[in-house]
């Protein structure tokens, strides 16, 4: 009779019996292990400023389906920093007038554009051009224009494009557009919304040659997102004006604040705000025929949270935004696919913003194709 003892040491002396003789049997196995894993894409970061040192950078290490291995900075002193904690060589690191040079890299599959607004067609240009997919920060451009080149561009490279709509991935929009969709409050009727924070005289964002417009361009898109997100719906029309200046050095080349209305088919009314002057205000709130509901607040990076008109509460366990939004994009490049987040999305949102500065300049609504 053999013993589970006999039999246990039996197999590990034929196991190591077997390793003995034919060595090359474990590397074989561990490289048909490592074959099986699904290869990670390689991103590249376009610009080390806030957002990418504080979210997105982090945000990368937590991903299924990405990697960093490139970074890209015109600030020479980013750089040993950058290296040492992403454990990044010298031929990952590049500046903007040698970004052409990454498509000699093959370990760089994504570029993510984060550089201010009015430079992202400089930046997509120069990652189609070297062959790599483009994931652009919001929003997309500051014209219609730029936002048309970067499309071709990326589509004449045979490459994948996405814009940075991270609310897009989180649970809680995500939900509200349930409820939006399936009715669950009827007919939508009205969507409230804004999004507002305050700025430094010193921050790029008040240079209309680097951001193309004040607080709508970088934060009032988020209100204006949701409205179309939530709803599933476009807009046919536009009325917007300025709010008061109380800083008119700061205030000089880009608004201080602006708010719109928007008319959707069939009657949907949205009202949004948003402003550089003083924040606080990061909430939407969707009323329908029988009940409301929303978020407050609702643009965080990570969290957001709301209620419904019944008692319950929107509250689903948040996520990585840009960890989810990374991972998507990755998806659907090596499935083939469209991202949600595409940029005829961005491009969307351009036309409708430079349809609010135009009525908010003129004083009179306009119509949206």
């Amino acid at each position: 009779m053999i013993t589970t003892k006999q039999s246990r040491r039996t197999f590990v002396r034929r196991a190591t019996v077997s390793a003995l003789g034919f060595p090359f049997v474990s590397s074989l196995t561990s490289a048909a292990l490592a074959a099986d894993e699904p290869r990670k894409l390689g991103f590249a970061l376009v610009g080390l400023g806030g957002l990418s040192t504080g979210q997105i950078a982090p945000a990368l290490l937590k991903t299924q389906h990405c990697r960093l291995v490139g970074i890209v900075t015109g600030t020479p002193s980013k750089i040993p920093v950058w290296k040492e904690r992403y454990h990044l060589a010298d031929k990952d690191v590049y500046n903007y007038e040698t970004m052409g040079q990454m498509a000699n890299n093959p370990d760089i599959d994504v570029v993510y554009v984060v550089t201010p607004n009015a430079l992202h067609a400089e930046h997509c240009l120069k990652a189609a051009q070297a062959g790599k997919h483009v994931l652009c920060e919001k929003p997309m451009e500051t014209s219609v224009e730029k936002c048309e080149q970067i499309i071709s561009a990326v589509k004449k490279a045979g490459k994948k494009l996405a814009v940075g709509y991270r609310c897009q991935f989180d649970p809680n929009h995500l939900e509200c557009r349930r409820l939006a969709q399936e009715k669950v409050f009827g007919d939508l009727k009205m969507i409230e919304g804004g999004f507002s924070r305050t700025i430094s005289a010193t921050e790029w964002r008040v240079k209309k040659v680097l951001a193309g417009g004040g607080p709508l361009m970088d934060v009032g898109i988020y209100a204006l997102q949701t409205c179309r997100f939530v709803s599933g719906a476009e807009p046919i029309e536009v009325s917007a004006k300025y709010g008061p200046v109380n800083d008119p050095v700061k205030f000089a080349e880009v608004e201080a604040s602006v708010s719109w209305e928007m008319t959707f088919p069939g009657g949907l009314k949205t009202t949004c705000r948003t402003n550089y002057d003083k924040g606080g205000e990061n909430n939407f709130q969707v009323t329908a025929e029988k009940g409301a509901f929303g978020l407050n607040p609702a643009y965080n990076y990570n969290s957001s949270r709301g209620t419904r008109s019944d008692g319950q509460a929107i509250n689903l366990p948040g996520v990585n935004q840009f960890t989810a939004e990374m991972d998507d994009f990755a998806q659907c490049i090596k499935n083939n696919q469209t991202s949600k987040v595409s940029g005829e999305e961005g491009l969307r949102d351009v036309r409708i913003m430079l349809a609010i500065y135009e009525s908010a300049r003129t004083g009179k609504p306009v119509k949206l194709a």
